[in-house]
C-alpha cells in the first residue's frame, strides 16, 4: 500500500518542484562601458569576446547580450552594454572571485585588466541590477537572424515619480496585460526588469527587438492602434505612473549570444 502511494506522491512533488524552478525570477546585470575613442572600443571588444564571454560560458552563464548604440552623438555616447542573466544574486556576488581563479580568463584578460593608468581601455563603467518581471521570469534571447547591424534592439527605461507609481506601472505590465500584448504583437522582448539598483530609481527597464527600423516602426504603430492598449492606457487604475521615458536603440555585436 505504501509503495503504491509513494510513486504518485513523488511525481507530484517532482512536478511542483519543476514548476517552482520554471517560475523562479532571474536577475540581470546590465553593465555599460563608457568609451572615449574607437581604440578603447576595440580593446573592450577584444576583452569581452576573448576573455569574459568564454569564461561566462564555462560558468554555465548563457545568453549574454552585448550591444552598441545605433548612432553615436551627444545623447548616445560611445559605449558597449553587456546584459548578463543570473539565476540568483549569489552568481553576481561570486563572479569576480571565480573569474580571478580562472587561468584561461586571466591570461586572455591580462592586457585589459592590467592596462596602465594613463591608457585605460574605457573611461567609466556603470552597472544596473534588475529582477525579472513575474509575467516573464526568464529571459528570451532574441530569435532574429538578419544582419546584426540592421537590427534594432530597443532599450526603454520608465521612471516614476514615486515608489507607489512605479509599483503601479510594473503591475500594468503584469496583471494589466501589457506584456501579453507585446507578445501577441510579436515584439520579441528579451527581458522586462524591475531595477533594484541603479541611478534613476524608481524605474523599470525592458528590451524589445526588431529586424530593422521599418519593422520597429510598424510594430509600434500596431501597438498604438491596438484596442487592447487604447483601453488599458485609459484605465483609471493605471494613470500617471510614468514620469519619464528614456528610449535608446542598439544593435548586437557579432560575438553577442543573440
Amino acid at each position: 500500500m505504501y509503495k503504491a502511494l509513494y510513486l504518485p506522491l513523488f511525481l507530484l512533488l517532482f512536478s511542483v518542484s519543476n514548476l517552482i524552478q520554471a517560475q523562479q525570477r532571474e536577475y540581470y546585470q546590465l553593465k555599460t562601458y563608457l568609451l572615449d575613442s574607437k581604440e578603447q572600443e576595440n580593446r573592450t571588444d577584444k576583452y569581452l569576446s576573448e576573455a569574459l564571454l568564454p569564461a561566462l560560458k564555462k560558468f554555465k552563464i548563457k545568453n549574454v547580450g552585448v550591444f552598441k548604440p545605433k548612432t553615436i552623438d551627444s545623447l548616445n555616447p560611445r559605449s558597449i552594454k553587456v546584459l548578463i542573466p543570473m539565476k540568483t544574486l549569489k552568481v553576481l556576488e561570486t563572479l569576480e572571485s571565480k573569474l580571478h581563479k580562472d587561468k584561461a580568463y586571466m591570461a586572455a584578460a591580462k592586457d585589459f585588466l592590467n592596462a596602465p593608468y594613463n591608457n585605460p581601455p574605457y573611461n567609466r563603467a556603470e552597472s544596473i541590477i534588475l529582477k525579472a518581471f513575474i509575467d516573464m521570469p526568464k529571459m528570451n534571447a532574441s530569435p532574429l537572424t538578419g544582419p546584426r547591424k540592421e537590427r534594432v534592439y530597443e532599450l526603454r527605461s520608465y521612471e516614476s515619480a514615486t515608489e507607489a507609481k512605479y509599483t503601479n506601472k510594473v503591475a500594468m505590465f503584469n496583471q494589466g496585460g501589457e506584456i501579453a500584448l507585446f507578445d501577441d504583437l510579436g515584439f520579441n522582448a528579451v527581458f522586462y526588469g524591475e531595477v533594484i539598483s541603479g541611478a534613476t530609481m524608481p524605474n523599470l527597464m525592458y528590451m524589445t527587438t526588431f529586424e530593422n527600423k521599418a519593422s520597429r516602426d510598424a510594430h509600434w504603430e500596431s501597438f498604438a492602434n491596438s484596442p487592447v492598449w487604447n483601453k488599458l492606457k485609459t484605465d483609471e487604475n493605471y494613470q500617471n505612473n510614468v514620469s519619464k521615458n528614456i528610449t535608446r536603440f542598439y544593435y548586437p555585436t557579432e560575438y553577442s549570444d543573440y
